[in-house]
């Protein structure tokens, strides 16, 4: 992905690394204490990661023998301006909507 801000939302748009976002909130974490909460190897959690870091989001380090994750907040600057041009807009009942798309799937499922 070319685009800086295609690139951050593609990371954000996986919910491991959206939790690992949160996780790196409280501090720098080790890579092995990020991987600890998850059920996937550390390869996988590697890999995230590796998406994260492309993206901006965080940086690694290595601190002796240990590599280490930071977040890097203003990475997000862009995409949240971007997000905030939208704020002019009423603001939407999502669960209105839930109930909406579920009404309309369901009239439209065929017959069993």
């Amino acid at each position: 992905m070319s685009n800086p801000l295609d690139t951050v939302f593609a990371a954000l748009a996986d919910p491991t690394r959206r939790a690992i976002l949160s996780m790196l909130l409280e501090d720098d974490m080790a890579v092995t204490d990020v991987a600890d909460p998850f059920d996937m190897s550390l390869a996988a959690i590697s890999k995230h990661l590796a998406i994260l870091t492309r993206a901006g989001l965080i940086s690694q380090e290595r601190r002796g023998r240990v590599k280490w994750c930071k977040l890097e907040p203003d990475a997000l600057r862009d995409a949240s301006i971007w997000m905030q041009s939208f704020g002019q807009f009423e603001a939407i009942n999502l669960d209105a909507f839930e109930r909406f798309l579920r009404a309309e799937l369901e009239d439209e499922s065929p017959p069993r």
